[in-house]
C-alpha cells in the first residue's frame, strides 16, 4: 500500500528565497540534461548518471552531488512517462522514425530530495539548501510520525502551492496492509497507473513537450 504525507513549510521571506534558488538552479539542470536525453535516446536512470554525472556536477557544483542525482531522477521519471506510457502521444513507438520531441522544465518545477538531503530528527526538518541547511519544525501526529519507521520512504518531493507556499510531500510504502488510513493514499503515475486500470494523470503543467516541425 502507498501512502503520501503533505507537509507544509512555514517559511521565513529568506527562507523562501533559498528555496526558489534551489529549485531554479535544480530546473537548469534538467534541461540541461533534457536534450541530452532526447538526441540519444537514453532515459535509464544508472545509464544517464554513468554518461552525465560528471560534467553536471562540474557545471553546477553549488547544487552538490546527491541533488544533481536527484535531478538526474527527475528527468528520467518524466522521461518513462512521456515517452514510454502506452497513451501517451510521445510514446516512442507510435513515433517510429521520428525524433524525440524535446523536454522544458519550468522553473516552477518540483525538486525531489532524499534522505541525503532531507533529515528527520527531533520532530525537526533539515533541507538542504545552496547555502547551507534550513530547519523546520514537523508537527504531525504521533500515527504519521511512526510510518517513517515502519515504512519505506519512496519518494520526497518540494513543490509550492498556489498562495506561495512550499510543501512536502512524501511518498511510503508499506508490505502490511494497515488497520486504518494514516495518510492519504498516493495514486501511482504513468506505467503502473495503466497496469492498475487507474485513469492516466496528465502531464504536469511544468515540463512543456516541444516537438520538431516535420
Amino acid at each position: 500500500m502507498n501512502f503520501l504525507i503533505r507537509v507544509p513549510l512555514n517559511t521565513s521571506a529568506e527562507q523562501y528565497a533559498r528555496l526558489c534558488e534551489l529549485r531554479a538552479v535544480f530546473a537548469q539542470v534538467c534541461n540541461e540534461l533534457a536534450p541530452l536525453v532526447q538526441q540519444t535516446q537514453v532515459w535509464n536512470r544508472v545509464a544517464l548518471h554513468h554518461l552525465y554525472y560528471r560534467a553536471l556536477r562540474l557545471k553546477f557544483p553549488l547544487l552538490g552531488s546527491q541533488m544533481v542525482c536527484n535531478a538526474i531522477y527527475a528527468v528520467s521519471k518524466m522521461a518513462r512517462l512521456i515517452y514510454q506510457h502506452p497513451t501517451s502521444p510521445y510514446n516512442l513507438t507510435k513515433r517510429a522514425g521520428l525524433p524525440l520531441p524535446l523536454l522544458k522544465f519550468a522553473d516552477s518545477c518540483p525538486v525531489y530530495f532524499d534522505r541525503h538531503t532531507l533529515g528527520i530528527k527531533n520532530n525537526q526538518l533539515s533541507l538542504f539548501t545552496m547555502d547551507g541547511r534550513i530547519r523546520f519544525d514537523l508537527t504531525l501526529e504521533a500515527d504519521k510520525l511512526a510510518l517513517f519507521d515502519s515504512t519505506k520512504l519512496k519518494e520526497i518531493v518540494l513543490d509550492e502551492q498556489l498562495d506561495k507556499t512550499f510543501r512536502l510531500s512524501f511518498q511510503l510504502e508499506s508490505s502490511e496492509p494497515l488497520h486504518a488510513p494514516l495518510a492519504d493514499e498516493a495514486h501511482l503515475p504513468g506505467e503502473a497507473a495503466a497496469a492498475m486500470g487507474l485513469p492516466v494523470p496528465q502531464f504536469p503543467k511544468y515540463v512543456s513537450v516541444e516537438v520538431a516541425a516535420s
